[in-house]
């Protein structure tokens, strides 16, 4: 019971001796990382270093983004859109993946990683599109996610850059480092981030937001020794693991607040 009395009298006496300081930190504006007007500055700065963001996934059609998409899982795009430059000339249609030779498959992929449960997922998506779909990739998230090896990552991939269709935010390895960097989710599963920038972005932004960010997270952002010199939303961002900040407000700080 003396702790708790010895506790309050030092708050008591804090607010008289040492005031001004305990004032000074309670009253502080939180800089709470969703507070909209941060968030509609870093889209507009966003907007400025990439207007022109796109999915880097080469491809022709829905379809083929399906394909690129699934490939794409822990491999690079680069190495993806160089697989699968030969590899659409080959297979030009579902039926064509659907029927194809598994060991041939297996090595025209190979160079993208996991090329077994690849291959499984790439003939099983085909196969499923020409008996439940007339080989057309559906339209609708529910519908995509009955494809063996599409979970809502992909479908977000496909209905956002096949169709133009915004049901939800890409997450991926960029969009998951830097949307807790600029303290936009205190997340680190997927879904829960999803839902979280679903929350504070606008749906017209939802498909773009996720190109800028990877595209943020490649060319500036990067993983280590980020160039924050380089950062147009630098002012916007206080990670704690910036190489530059140009004001007080954008220096690392130790704790969220």
């Amino acid at each position: 019971m003396s702790k708790p009395r010895k506790v309050q009298k030092n708050k008591r006496a804090g607010g008289k001796k040492g005031g001004q300081n305990a004032v000074t930190e309670a009253t502080r504006p939180k800089r709470t990382g969703s507070d909209p007007a941060r968030v509609a500055a870093i889209l507009a700065g966003l907007d400025v270093m990439y207007p022109d963001a796109i999915c880097e996934l080469t491809h022709g059609n829905p379809f083929q983004l399906l394909i690129s998409t699934i490939l794409s899982a822990q491999c690079t795009d680069v190495r993806v859109n160089q697989v699968t430059a030969g590899l659409y000339k080959k297979y030009k249609t579902p039926q064509d993946f659907a029927c194809a030779d598994p060991s041939e498959l297996e090595q025209e992929i190979r160079p993208t990683g996991f090329f077994r449960n690849k291959t499984k997922s790439v003939m099983g998506a085909s196969q499923a599109l020409v008996e439940k779909f007339g080989g057309l990739v559906p339209k609708t998230m529910e519908e995509i996610l009955t494809l063996p090896g599409v979970a809502r990552k992909t479908g977000n991939v496909v209905l956002g850059s096949g169709y133009g269709i915004a049901v939800g935010v890409v997450v991926d390895t960029h969009v998951i480092r830097l949307s807790n960097r600029l303290d936009l989710t205190h997340h680190s599963e997927p879904k829960k981030i999803e839902q979280d920038l679903m929350q504070i972005l606008p749906q017209s932004k939802w498909i773009q937001f996720s190109h800028q960010l990877i595209w943020h997270g490649r060319r500036v952002c990067v993983a280590r020794k980020p160039r924050c010199v380089d950062c147009v939303i630098e002012k916007l961002c206080y990670a704690g693991d910036k190489t530059y900040w140009s004001s007080p407000e954008s220096a690392p700080r130790k704790a969220r607040a």
